[in-house]
């Protein structure tokens, strides 16, 4: 076990590495609009002397900068030199800039030589730690002020400083400073997502506080933000705590590319190696979206990292159950057909070969081991309802009916729930007809309907525009009324039946 633990650990270790190492390359430039806007600002010569004589910077601070400036410092050994000998006052330095300086173009400049000195050797964030002790100040504050700023590279540079000293320091960044840096990365997303959905010219700007054009511009390095922000453990509870699963959840489906869609998928990944996380990230919907990703997905970094996730929550929960529940989720959304046609493919990555065989396994030893009640707990769970054969099923309805009733009628208020929510005729005819076999086999199902406010939804849908969900709502809501099913069910035989599930009666 310990084993395996650690080549999961060394797993994740070698991904992040990989990205690490593509930024310093530089080959990483072309997919990230921050890295080929930084290369610019590179080019850029800041005339630190004016700066100077107009004594917006001292005498110390214009030395140090011009040292640590390549533009002005050609010795590589002597910025090495100034970092490793004097820490405090090459930090004391940069937060005196950022303080002092207004200008957009010499801050973008500032932000990227920083970024580039921590990006070397990580070991450098200690220095603001060093300089918050020797100060007695806040490590944070300079930096999640500049998140204020208006230009969006200034913002988005300054959120891969704060990252990094985040994840890279001896010390974790905690308390408000966290919980306010991970809401401002969640709000990120939200923009994105709003100019993805292209509401962005269909809004007021001042509708949406904050919303800028460059918002979705910069997405990729919101979530590269957060990739190395949830490698580490207690990151990742407090994501959840600020409700980041949902805002992930939100933004995956919707129009982003492939790359957002790995970035995405690869901090739910992160999120999985915390087996209690493991057990309640399906409460969030993932498999569905994951599954109906996996199926589209044409990019064999998005399959393998999805696949990634799917293993990860076979293998992190502790609880058997969650284990088994998160297997049927994946075989009722079609992963299992997924993988089958895999299983011929050749892939450049033996890590997913393994993933694939991996979970072929576990879901058809799922599948044999498939009650009829775990695949009806498992399809209304998952929230596609069809009409598989156990809802037309006389003898399961007579042996699982009262089942319905267990954990606090968990699977019945479910049904109730997809009447009240669902916009999909199709859930909602299946649903209206469980609950109405439910009360047909139940002597007590009239009762619990009504206490969990199911008969007034079914009632609703009497006038629904489709005429399958009326006719099951109106079935549905015969049974709730009758007292006696079979006299009930002679006057049903006078009504066209339809010939299969979910067609329209004659007379409907």
């Amino acid at each position: 076990m310990s084993n395996l633990k650690e080549k999961i650990g060394d797993r994740l270790d070698a991904v992040i590495s990989s990205i690490d190492d593509l930024e310093k390359s530089g080959i990483a430039v072309a997919t990230s609009l921050l890295m080929q806007r930084a290369n610019d600002v590179r080019l850029n010569r800041v005339n630190w002397q004016s700066y100077l004589q107009g004594q917006m910077i001292n005498q110390e601070e214009y030395n140090i900068i011009t040292k640590l400036d390549p533009n002005t410092s050609m010795n590589p050994e002597t910025r090495r030199q100034l970092i490793t000998e004097h820490p405090v006052q090459v930090a004391t330095t940069f937060v005196s800039l950022m303080s002092h300086i207004s200008k957009d173009q010499t801050m973008q400049y500032i932000l990227t030589m920083l970024d580039d000195i921590l990006q070397e050797d990580k070991s450098r964030v200690e220095m603001f730690r060093q300089y918050a002790k020797h100060h007695k100040c806040s490590v944070w504050e300079p930096f999640l002020n500049m998140l204020n700023r208006p230009d969006g590279f200034i913002v988005n540079q300054s959120s891969r400083v704060i990252a990094k000293i985040a994840c890279w320091s001896k010390e974790l960044m905690d308390g408000r400073d966290l919980q306010f840096y991970l809401n401002w990365l969640k709000d990120q997303l939200m923009k994105g997502q709003l100019e993805c959905a292209g509401w962005v010219h269909s809004v007021s700007p001042l509708s949406v506080s904050g919303l800028s054009q460059e918002s979705n511009e910069y997405l990729q390095t919101v979530c590269r933000c957060l990739q190395m922000m949830l490698r580490i453990d207690e990151y990742r509870h407090a994501f959840v705590n600020v409700d980041g699963i949902s805002m992930i959840i939100q933004v995956l489906p919707g129009k982003v590319g492939f790359q957002i869609q790995y970035q995405l998928t690869f901090c739910l990944w992160c999120m999985t190696f915390n087996p209690e996380l493991a057990e309640k990230m399906n409460k969030y919907n993932v498999i569905p979206i994951l599954a109906d990703i996996l199926g589209e997905s044409v990019k064999e970094k998005v399959t393998r990292i999805i696949l990634a996730t799917f293993r990860n929550l076979l293998e992190k929960p502790q609880d058997r159950e969650i284990i088994q529940d998160h297997s049927l989720s994946m075989v009722q959304c079609k992963v299992l057909k997924q993988l089958q046609l895999m299983e011929g493919r050749k892939f450049d990555d033996p890590d997913l070969e393994d993933d694939v065989q991996f979970l072929s396994e576990k879901l058809q030893a799922s599948v044999q081991d498939l009650s009829s009640f775990d695949e009806y707990q498992s399809e209304v769970k998952s929230g596609r309802m069809e009409w598989s054969p156990v809802h037309k099923s006389e003898r399961f309805w007579r042996e699982n009916a009262i089942r319905l009733n267990e954990k606090n009628y968990e699977l019945l208020k479910m049904l109730i729930k997809y009447l009240e929510t669902s916009k999909d005729p199709l859930v909602l005819s299946v649903a209206a007809h469980d609950i109405g076999e439910y009360v047909r086999h139940y002597p007590r199902g009239k009762h619990v309907i009504e206490q969990l406010g199911g008969k007034q939804l079914v009632m609703q849908h009497l006038t629904h525009d489709d005429p399958n969900v009326r006719y099951e709502a109106l079935l549905a809501v015969q049974k709730l009324m009758v007292h006696n099913w079979e006299y009930l069910g002679k006057q049903l035989e006078e009504v066209a039946k339809p010939s299969g599930p979910g067609v329209v009666p004659a007379k409907a």
